[in-house]
């Protein structure tokens, strides 16, 4: 049996993290190691408990959850970290992603969405909704259009999939659109990630813009 996913909830309303609790408390593939109610508790409650994922509100007194984030990202890059908010301001949202974080949800989403999404979060499966992958774009492309050049040791079938990976698109879309099987999707995804170095979509998605691989 597989090990549950470690959680650490980070939020300064006590019934945010109720409610984060009730979420999480009915499938048991998910155990609560802790719960924070600012960012620097947060960061010293990452260090003790060695969670898996982190839940983090991005409006908290003191150290705001994006500061939070940052800290967080640099002292312990191997965990993930899910923002969770009630507004869906892209510009939130963004820089949340900037600062290292691999996703959001929404306070309002229902039980079974959350779910699926983490588990996607934990597998490095979760996509980037379509907005974001453009606000990426717009922030991280070049200057001028150019050749990539940083993915020479991609093959073409995993630059191609890359591109997939930048528009935001699921494992079975991109699956359905070069008809090859999700499975293959997924191996094809984790070489990528093995050659360029990097640990998840987000950063995938960055570096694709960065170095000239989308395509309109």
């Amino acid at each position: 049996m597989l090990s549950a996913i470690r959680i650490l909830i980070v939020d300064d309303h006590s019934h945010a993290r109720e409610g984060m609790r009730m979420i999480l408390g009915s499938d048991p593939s998910f155990t609560i190691v802790a719960e924070a109610a600012d960012g620097q508790e947060a960061i010293r409650l990452t260090g003790e408990c060695m969670p898996d994922l982190i839940l983090m509100d991005i409006n908290m007194k003191g150290m705001n959850g994006l500061e939070a984030t940052k800290a967080i990202k640099s002292r312990f890059p191997y965990v993930k970290i899910v923002m969770v908010t009630v507004s869906d301001d892209i510009a939130h949202l963004f820089e949340a992603l900037k600062k290292g974080a691999q996703g959001y949800l929404l306070k309002n989403l229902n039980p079974s969405a959350w779910h699926e999404y983490l588990k996607a979060v934990i597998d490095d499966e979760a996509p980037l909704s379509r907005e974001l992958a453009h606000r990426i774009l717009l922030e991280f492309a070049p200057k001028e259009a150019q050749p990539a050049s940083g993915g020479s040791q991609l093959t073409p079938r995993e630059q191609e999939i890359l591109r997939w990976v930048a528009k935001g698109y699921l494992n079975r879309e991109i699956a359905h659109e070069l008809d090859i099987s999700e499975h293959t999707v997924k191996n094809h995804l984790k070489n990528i990630l093995h050659k360029l170095h990097l640990d998840n979509r987000v950063q995938l998605t960055r570096y694709a813009y960065e170095q000239g691989f989308f395509q309109n």
